[in-house]
């Protein structure tokens, strides 16, 4: 069991790592040379074309400006001035609203620390009833906690009395932010540019798109070495044949790449004319755009035909959230294929139990030396502090390292259809993951090893209280994986080390051109469907433990400030968000919290019953069902907001439009945006059978009233023209 020793060596490893990478960050981020790492979001958007300090060549590569490094931490304040209005137009909504669930947990954890140092500290520290306990492995931060006050005290009335504060304190803030964040959508929704206004049938080009991609790759080549050529005419650029040019044979690189082309632009041909001549090419899903939001609201939130497996209609994503790999996955096989990943998904889950047993021995070195004496002249000292203190931590975090690419590839082979729904399903598997191995198996499987022994030795009555006892004792291994995760991970997020040696190594062997030099910067979006559930671990951890040992409290709230003030600078100056979905994954963060209240519930009700403490079933039975009703009634005020728009506010955006802009033609300004990216971009021409679907005569289909009385509507008949339905011939 981790000491105040343990976790203050394991602290001050964190904090000194914490404390380099900044400094590091704060120095290499002045510097030229990484200029398009630490700012590549300028870059791209174009506001930025060189480094705010080059002028000579040696100040191309490093910043000579002394001043410049008395103001190395001005990246701080600076991170948290930009307005929300501001933020949201420069890096999107998703963006600004995923860096409010730090903020959420700020708020929430803020005044939970304090109350809990103000009142349940104090209680728990003058219990002195571990101080007589000599059958059982404790530390000193154990004393702080609730296993120090004695079975049967009316001390514990102070923790029920705090259990109920601190959820209508948490219900309070979620339901404000619900609101915030509700409102924000919708504002959001009604300022969004037209959708676009056809009728379109979406062929299956996964094939013709790697083509075209390798074509892309082949003319990226060809154009650096006439580049070369034309600065050099003297000499004739060469390249090998073989993988990447790095060996084969030798021969003239400019005719090698053009052969190459002209190869696949035949197969290109070839492709393009079966895609969109084959029946088979066609797949299952259309995208259908309305020339008003009223119409496509309607479409998209009712039931077309008396059989709803017919027509399956839903809001479409936005063009750059579509995942076309996925469009051609028939509806049948949808529910196999989510079916045998649930299935994988168990087996994934149960499978890492065992690494999670290995740590968790990491983390109770005590209990080991008691089955096995002769570690404990092995094990001792500094050597013990570190393995108890910092090793569990990140040996925990290099298990979990491959997770997200592995769930994600589950998630993908589900057959969803758009990168949001990838991301938040995805999420949705991490999140359950974390829950079952880094928290509850956590719990269980330490307090099994380490209490085997007094389970073999004691009378069956007295196990309920020694799990009881013991659950609050697992709060230093979290403390410690807080501190790993959370202090020095998040400080290691705004380093890039990773993206800082792979800019370089790409720059230095594959950037030609730039469009080389374009795709080495981006460096992608805000990975959303692994961060979002390892946030959702802080809220479950200072949930549970927030009246079980405050002691870990300050330790969640520093993760949550730090945290807030990184990722704030993050996605203004790094992170390109590469879709936009207006916030849809809020509904799943509310609901995850959610989850963590009721958990911290049933916990606290099961420790509680192992206290001889009459009266604490009764009184804390409530707090779940008045948490759930709270949930249910938030789903029921807020959620519809997130999967449904309103028809009035389509209307009045509208009749808007209509008023401002009557002669926009909005088919000719989007028509291409739900064409499949291979048929755009002028990579090569349309395919004619598009182009001809685009000509062909529209079957209108207006709404009729069905009034027994006719009469004339107040709108006329330009509504039933605004709302008709074009449907390819």
């Amino acid at each position: 069991m981790a000491s105040l020793v343990d976790i203050g060596l394991a602290a001050a490893i964190n904090i000194l790592s914490a404390f380099i990478f900044l400094m590091l960050f704060a120095i290499l981020r002045l510097q030229p040379i990484f200029d398009r790492v630490y700012f590549p979001k300028w870059y791209l958007k174009g506001i930025r074309s060189s480094p705010t300090h080059s002028r000579t060549l040696v100040r191309n590569i490093f910043n000579v400006d002394s001043r410049s490094y008395i103001r190395f931490l001005n990246w701080m304040p600076e991170a948290l001035r930009m307005p929300q209005l501001e933020l949201i137009e420069h890096a999107g909504l998703d963006s600004a609203v995923y860096i409010r669930i730090y903020l959420l947990g700020l708020k929430i954890f803020v005044p939970l620390t304090v109350l809990a140092f103000a009142v349940l500290v104090p209680v728990n520290w003058t219990g002195e009833t571990l101080d007589h306990v000599t059958n059982l492995t404790f530390s000193d931060i154990d004393k702080i906690s609730i296993s120090n006050v004695p079975p049967g005290s009316k001390r514990f009335w102070a923790h029920l009395s705090m259990s109920y504060i601190f959820t209508f304190w948490t219900c309070y803030v979620l339901y404000n932010e619900y609101e915030i964040v509700a409102s924000m959508r919708l504002r959001f929704l009604a300022s969004e540019d037209r959708r676009p206004d056809q009728f379109t049938v979406v062929y299956n080009a996964n094939h013709l798109a790697n083509v075209v991609e390798k074509k892309m790759s082949l003319q990226n080549s060809l154009d650096y070495y006439e580049k070369k050529y034309i600065e050099n005419p003297s000499k004739k650029p060469s390249t090998k044949t073989g993988f990447c040019g790095l060996w084969g044979r030798s021969v003239d690189a400019i005719e090698f790449y053009t052969a190459e082309i002209e190869k696949l632009t035949k197969e290109e041909d070839t492709e393009r004319e079966k895609v969109v001549s084959d029946p088979k090419a066609i797949m299952p899903v259309a995208f259908v755009s309305f020339k008003s939001r009223w119409g496509a609201a309607v479409c998209a939130q009712t039931q077309q035909t008396s059989n709803p497996t017919i027509w399956l209609t839903d809001w479409a994503p936005e063009p750059r959230d579509v995942y076309w790999p996925n469009l051609s996955v028939p509806f049948v096989k949808l529910s196999i294929r989510r079916f045998l990943m649930a299935i994988a998904l168990f087996f994934l889950t149960f499978f890492y139990i065992i690494p999670i047993a290995f740590v968790q021995s990491l983390a109770n070195i005590e209990g080991i030396e008691k089955v096995f004496p002769f570690l404990k002249s092995v094990i001792n000292g500094v050597v013990k502090s570190f393995i108890q203190g910092f090793l569990p931590g990140i040996a925990l975090k290099i298990f979990l390292i491959l997770l997200p690419t592995i769930l994600m590839i589950m998630t993908k082979i589900e057959g969803h259809t758009s990168i949001s729904a990838l991301e938040r399903r995805s999420a949705a598997k991490y999140y359950l993951f974390i829950l079952v191995n880094v928290f509850l198996m956590n719990i269980i499987t330490g307090t099994a090893l380490q209490q085997l022994h007094n389970f073999i030795n004691q009378s069956a009555n007295e196990i309920p209280k020694t799990i009881g006892v013991s659950m609050p004792m697992k709060a230093t291994f979290f403390i410690t994986y807080i501190m790993v995760d959370g202090w020095a991970g998040v400080a290691a997020e705004i380093i890039r080390l990773k993206p800082l040696v792979m800019f370089q190594l790409k720059k230095w062997f594959l950037v030609k051109t730039d469009q080389d030099m374009k795709q080495a910067t981006n460096p992608g979006s805000l990975d959303f469907s692994s961060s979002e559930p390892r946030i959702q671990l802080y809220f479950l951890l200072g949930l549970v433990y927030s009246v079980v040992t405050p002691f870990l409290l300050p330790f969640i709230v520093i993760f949550f400030g730090f945290s807030y003030v990184v990722f704030r600078h993050q996605i203004i100056n790094v992170y390109h968000q590469q879709y936009e979905s207006g916030a849809a994954f809020w509904p799943d963060v509310h609901r995850r919290i959610i989850t963590g209240l009721v958990i911290s519930h049933m916990l606290l009700i099961g420790l509680m019953s192992s206290k001889d403490f009459a009266e604490s079933s009764a009184v804390l039975i409530a707090l779940p069902i008045l948490t759930i009703w709270f949930h249910t009634y938030c789903k029921s005020r807020f959620e519809s907001a997130f999967v449904k728009f309103p028809l009035q506010d389509a209307m009045v955006k509208d009749t808007l439009e209509r008023a401002t802009e009557p002669t926009f033609n909005l088919k000719a300004y989007l028509q291409d945006a739900y064409v499949h990216p291979v048929f755009k971009d002028g990579y090569f021409e349309r395919p004619t059978a598009i182009d001809e679907e685009e000509s062909n005569p529209l079957v209108p289909t207006k709404r009729q009233s069905y009034r027994s009385t006719p009469a004339v509507s107040k709108y006329g008949s330009e509504i039933s023209s605004e709302h008709e339905v074009g449907i390819t011939l």
